[in-house]
């Protein structure tokens, strides 16, 4: 069912074939969204799981298949025009989006004698900064466009947790967390609903089988959680039917035992 026919969706960070990103842009487009997505290989090719060749256009591709309209760029969400450029970007290619979800992400070991004025800085620029600024340029754009009974919606990828390896990640996503509720109520006049997802930890291609076998004995339901387990439910929240939804963080973590 094409809950989302007619709807232009922006999703950040779709680099690599296993990861959340393109997860949900499957669904978005199977839900009938016309899709553009973000990537930054850099990232991806020092600190993150590595580069697929010609992703983001073999991305597209498949997305087209499914009778959606789906655009990318490459896009750095540290920089301060990020917003302005991506926003006008897809309005010129797409028409003016409706959905948002920000599952772009950085994402480095640091805990209490490693963390120093430049990673945390480097850590706000672009899991705090890009992301707030984003959403809320994406907001007044939405109210020029559409009325309220449009609806439009905004959805954080988040984390938690005391892995003290972690600190700065943890931080950042903890400000989205604590962000998503206020900006809800901010934005209910205007038909935006905004909500977080914190999916627990989810084999996207960091997960090697020593770590599998750790995590296991700690999901209740004997797997550990995949992309589209995520991406399912947020192709449930941009939908009409989660229309009264708003200001909430939902662990999707299959029950995960751990902290």
């Amino acid at each position: 069912m094409q809950t989302l026919k007619g709807r232009v969706a922006i999703v950040t960070g779709a680099s690599r074939s296993k990861g959340i990103g393109t997860a949900i842009c499957h669904e978005l487009a199977e839900a009938g969204a016309d899709i553009f997505f973000t990537h930054f290989s850099p990232y991806d090719e020092s600190s993150g799981n590595g580069c697929e060749g010609d992703w983001p256009n073999q991305l597209s591709k498949e997305l087209q298949a499914k009778g959606v309209r789906a655009e990318h760029m490459h896009l750095d969400l540290g920089e301060e025009d990020t917003p302005t450029r991506l926003l006008q970007e897809v309005e010129n290619r797409l028409g003016v989006a409706s959905v948002l979800v920000h599952n772009a992400t950085y994402q480095t070991n640091t805990n209490f004698r490693t963390l120093d004025v430049e990673t945390l800085d480097t850590y706000y620029r672009i899991n705090n900064r890009g992301p707030i600024l984003l959403s809320t340029a994406f907001a007044k754009r939405f109210e020029q466009t559409f009325s309220k009974e449009h609806g439009g919606r905004i959805i954080h990828l988040v984390s938690g947790g005391p892995d003290p390896d972690n600190l700065a990640y943890i931080a950042t996503k903890g400000t989205i967390r604590a962000l998503t509720y206020p900006l809800a109520v901010g934005l209910a006049p205007l038909g935006i609903t905004v909500n977080s997802v914190d999916p627990g930890p989810t084999d996207s291609g960091w997960i090697d089988e020593e770590l599998k076998q750790q995590f296991l004995p700690l999901f209740p339901k004997g797997r550990v959680g995949v992309p589209q387990d995520a991406a399912k439910l947020i192709r449930f929240l941009a939908s009409a039917d989660a229309d009264w939804i708003t200001g909430q963080t939902i662990e999707s973590n299959g029950g995960f035992l751990g902290k």
